[in-house]
């Protein structure tokens, strides 16, 4: 199906693996102009930019550091030059994640978690304003774990949740610009992080996860893309403040 996707632009954070770099290479195959970012060098940059080439298209893979304001600001102004002043699109997938008792969890640790899931979301969207027109999408990736709370993690569900609440406020304050805002909150999808785990740990932990679907499996990083391109489209071009489910019913 033709989603009318060519030709637009988009800006997909943290995109050089896992589920972020299954957007951002479902988007250029669907004719998408493409530009993402990484915080370091590494294999998983060469081979994206590889795969893009091969692709085709108005791509880039830059460096930039999403805890930095003027990092963000460089990479939006990036943007700007390349896509001649325009965005269609921009998905806010880069994220941080740690596990610590909520007892030890230290100050330094509670800011690097809300600098890189909130705080740099906020800034990316503001600095992406001046690139947002009618029909423009921005879009959240978010946790199904906030519904129900994960120990060791409540830095990174605080962050998870205030996405909510920042999207659904922005979709009231530029829907009158015909700019929307929604959120694709996550049940477990298998990426490559699955396959850095010992086997009998990754085994165990798809067959939890699995367990608690109801589709009996994990999700990938091609099936969140499909909500993404959605939500990117004409299709959904009514859907605004949402939060979008892309988690196989876990429960």
């Amino acid at each position: 199906m033709d989603l009318g996707l060519s030709g637009k632009r988009a800006l997909v954070t943290g995109g050089t693996r896992g589920v972020g770099r299954g957007i951002v290479l479902a988007l250029a195959k669907a004719g998408v102009d493409v530009v993402t970012n990484y915080r370091q060098e590494g294999e998983n940059v060469v081979s994206l930019e590889h795969e893009l080439k091969q692709i085709g298209g108005r791509h880039g893979v830059l460096r930039a550091d999403l805890t930095d304001p003027g990092q963000i600001a460089g990479l939006l102004e990036q943007c700007g030059e390349r896509f001649d002043g325009r965005l269609d699109l921009v998905v806010n997938n880069a994220a941080a994640i740690s596990h610590v008792p909520y007892a030890k969890l230290d100050l330094a640790e509670w800011q690097r978690i809300v600098d890189t899931n909130l705080t740099a979301v906020h800034l990316t969207i503001q600095n992406a304003l001046p690139l947002l027109g009618a029909g423009s999408s921005v879009i959240g990736v978010s946790s199904k774990s906030i519904e129900v709370g994960i120990p060791l993690r409540a830095h990174y569900t605080a962050t998870k949740a205030a996405l909510h609440g920042l999207f659904r406020t922005l979709a009231r304050e530029f829907g009158p610009q015909g700019i929307r805002f929604n959120v694709v909150a996550l049940g477990m999808i298998y990426t490559e992080a699955f396959d850095a785990m010992p086997e009998e740990q990754r085994n165990q932990m798809i067959e939890r996860y699995s367990g608690k679907t109801c589709l009996g499996r994990l999700g990938t990083p091609d099936e969140v893309a499909g909500a993404v391109m959605w939500l990117a489209g004409d299709l959904s071009r009514f859907v605004t403040g949402s939060v979008v489910s892309v988690d196989g019913g876990i429960s």
